[in-house]
């Protein structure tokens, strides 16, 4: 695929964070067995790969605002605003466990408008830019077209300690485990919207996130041609931090069972 100049300047600054967090996860393994523990380092290494593509975003594109996890909002100029996650999937990094992501995102006068999101260990880069289509390593995805729900493989998001609405989640999951081949939770929203992107999986839901979570899945997802929702079906998933995704039938199919279940609530 032929990538435009902001493409490139996002996938530059997601490949180069990402090769340090390649090299900081070797590490983390070689600690998971010190008296420590690797807390601290993964807390570092996260910092790092923020402030490298803080500065590769704001050498190519200066004056454009940040939201960022780490380091919180920079201003900008009121009309660009990136959205970073520079290590997606945390506990999955901190458990040696290779299954997280750089996620960037563009909004552009309050749309999104290019997302990247990168996963290091398998060198998987995902990209999309609005009406330019959704690519997996510059190839084109598109979602699985699966229509029957009992064909489905499903992925979610289930509160860990110290995060709200547990009884919620396990009423979501009771609902929707008689209705699908299976539900995976791999711990990192960024890549199981790319996942759905490419077919792999054939939805998603999840609430509680934020939008340097899901902004760049999101548009991935649907220039794969996906549906992208709030779990009230609205396009307002950075502002609600939910999120449902899936092609035609499987989002509106996901969105139905998430109603049932919190009728239940």
């Amino acid at each position: 695929m032929a990538r435009s100049a902001l493409l490139n300047v996002m996938v530059q600054a997601a490949t180069k964070a990402g090769r340090g967090l390649v090299r900081d996860f070797g590490e983390v393994e070689n600690l998971q067995v010190s008296r420590k523990g690797p807390g601290d380092f993964v807390s570092a290494a996260d910092k790092k790969a923020e402030q490298i593509i803080y500065r590769e975003l704001e050498k190519a594109r200066p004056g454009w605002g940040f939201r960022m996890e780490e380091a919180g909002d920079v201003a900008g100029d009121g009309q660009h605003v990136w959205h970073i996650d520079p290590l997606d999937g945390t506990t999955n990094f901190l458990h040696g466990i290779p299954m997280f992501a750089v996620s960037i995102a563009l909004e552009r006068q309050g749309q999104i408008v290019a997302g990247v999101v990168y996963n290091p260990v398998m060198d998987e880069l995902y990209v999309a830019e609005r009406g330019g289509g959704a690519f997996m390593n510059d190839r084109r995805i598109r979602v699985a077209q699966r229509r029957d729900m009992a064909d489905c493989v499903v992925g979610t998001g289930i509160p860990h300690l110290g995060r709200p609405d547990q009884g919620r989640s396990l009423i979501e999951l009771r609902e929707m485990v008689g209705q699908v081949s299976g539900i995976r939770r791999f711990g990192s929203a960024a890549l199981d919207l790319c996942w759905v992107a490419a077919g792999r999986m054939d939805g998603f839901w999840e609430a509680h996130l934020n939008s340097w979570d899901i902004a760049a899945g999101a548009i991935i997802v649907r220039e794969a041609g996906g549906f992208v929702s709030d779990f009230a079906g609205k396009d307002a998933m950075l502002e609600s931090g939910s999120i449902v995704a899936g092609n035609e039938v499987v989002h509106q199919a996901l969105l139905g069972h998430l109603k049932q279940a919190h009728a239940r609530l």
